[in-house]
């Protein structure tokens, strides 16, 4: 058994694809140990430092900071017995082996192609019975000339004076012949200069493609030999594809003004940003969205707060107006059990947990931790979980898990200084909450008007289950606890 061990990128969590690395931990020749994190890398949903699975001496890195890879990948190698005096010749050479690069026509033939003379025979890409080549299943085609069936309503054809091989790696040198214009080839989607050729893409992206409904043949690629990329797919699903035409003379006199590169900023969509796209995408597309909106009088609500700040039991509890309308989705939910439910195309799933996501502005972006079955938390339980949630977020640490399952979101965006907006919800969800900002309006109370503290709420929910009533009525009750908690509690619990 080889004492060289290559440690591939896991699956960190939902079938996600591919993940950035970010940082390495150890390098060439740090001796460490089971479990010790050895690389920081980010995925769609979040930050993770993964361990090792082998003690012993870290012998290779494959792959760069600021490389993304794909799951499934080597990224680095460990000697799990430094101890036992130099690796043997062939065990270093096996381990460190660069792997011949597939071309774009080989992942899109879904078969190896490995460099030639580095497969034993029998192996596929290896030398097969009969002088053929072993590929994924059976084996590959004969090395001989071509021979056609003769057509019924033609003259017989004449055997080829040059044989042509099958073999791909061969060319057969061509015959001379009438000089013939060049004719201009227009770009493809498919990167092979002809129409209705096969479209080079690999797998992610074919499933990232078939996720939001884009079709791959009507892309023009950008990558290798012309396959398409995630980025060919995500620039169709902005609406910035370019479809693929013959190509024409400009008129210089037609020309627009253009600006140089110096003036343009271009950030890379990766990461918690690009799975924030896609999964605003599909949502807006998916669910009918109806979003009411509801101004409350919070004043007792805000002095409820000062009064539980005041206690000595909660004077080292983070107490917010967010935790109060936390508090209140989650009364409502329990009237409502409705609202707390998934589209699941011939059947509506209603759970009788709420894993209650509350949306963090991060520097690597919006996330949308949860706080799992907060139903069941009393409010210390609540405002402690709540304080952990978004520490975390603001640390980077937030993991793939904490991010999985939601039911249900709240928005904060008064903390920016807005009054609500039209939020889009989660895939998954029903019912999202905009909280808008807290501020001291002229309001009628009691027939006269005076100074209190009033806040909007904005409710988007999915159209297929929540119809007009139910959601009307769920926001009503948010409302209701808003602008009087203690009565709301009495009368509800």
């Amino acid at each position: 058994m080889s004492r060289i061990k290559e440690f591939n990128l896991p699956d960190l969590g939902e079938g996600l694809t591919e993940g950035e690395i970010l940082a390495w931990l150890v390098k060439v020749g740090d001796v460490i140990e089971l479990n010790q994190p050895i690389v920081e890398v980010e995925t769609a949903k979040a930050a993770v430092e993964i361990p090792a699975k082998w003690a012993g001496e870290v012998r290779s890195i494959f792959h760069p900071e600021g490389t993304t890879v794909e799951v499934g990948t080597p990224i680095i190698a460990i000697d799990t017995d430094p101890g036992a005096g130099p690796v043997p010749e062939s065990t270093t050479a096996a381990a460190s082996a660069d792997l011949p690069t597939p071309s774009a026509a080989s992942l899109a033939a879904v078969q190896v192609a490995p460099a030639e003379g580095m497969v034993e025979p029998g192996l596929i890409g290896g030398v097969a019975p009969g002088g053929r080549t072993a590929v994924l299943v059976g084996y590959g085609p004969r090395n001989g000339p071509a021979k056609r069936r003769q057509r019924k309503d033609g003259p017989p054809q004449q055997p080829a004076t040059t044989p042509r091989p099958a073999a791909p790696a061969q060319v057969a040198t061509p015959v001379p012949a009438a000089p013939v214009a060049p004719a201009s080839v227009a770009p493809t989607g498919n990167g092979n200069g002809r129409a209705g050729g096969p479209v080079l893409a690999k797998p992610p992206v074919r499933k990232f493609a078939k996720d939001l409904g884009i079709d791959l043949a009507t892309l023009t690629g950008s990558g290798p030999l012309g396959s398409i990329t995630r980025d060919d797919v995500q620039r169709a699903v902005d609406g910035s594809t370019v479809v693929a035409e013959p190509l024409a003379a400009t008129s210089p006199t037609t020309s627009a003004a253009s600006f140089g590169a110096d003036r343009e900023q271009r950030i890379p969509v990766k990461g918690v940003r690009r799975l924030t796209a896609e999964n605003m995408s599909r949502s807006a597309f998916t669910a009918p969205h109806v979003t009411e909106f509801l101004t409350v009088d919070v004043t007792r609500a805000m002095k409820a707060l000062d009064r539980l700040r005041g206690r000595r039991e909660w004077r080292d509890v983070r107490v917010s107006p967010l935790l109060l309308v936390a508090k209140a989705v989650l009364l409502a939910v329990r009237r409502h059990p409705m609202v707390n439910s998934t589209w699941a195309g011939d059947e509506i799933v209603v759970k009788e947990y709420v894993n209650l996501g509350i949306a963090a502005a991060t520097e690597r972006g919006l996330i949308v931790p949860n706080i799992k079955d907060a139903g069941r938390l009393t409010l210390r339980e609540l405002a402690d979980a709540m304080t952990g949630l978004v520490q975390t977020a603001k640390a980077g640490r937030t993991s793939p898990a904490d991010m999985s399952g939601g039911t249900l979101t709240i928005t904060n965006v008064g903390v920016f200084g807005v009054d609500t907006g039209t939020p889009i919800l989660p895939p998954g969800e029903s019912a999202i909450l905009a909280f808008g900002a807290v501020r001291e309006l002229p309001w009628v109370h009691k027939g006269k008007v005076k100074p209190r503290q009033v806040t909007t709420l904005g409710l988007s929910f999915d159209h297929r289950i929540i119809d007009g009533e139910l959601g009307s009525k769920f926001l009503r009750d948010i409302g209701d606890f808003l602008a009087d908690p203690e009565a709301a509690l009495l009368a509800w619990t």
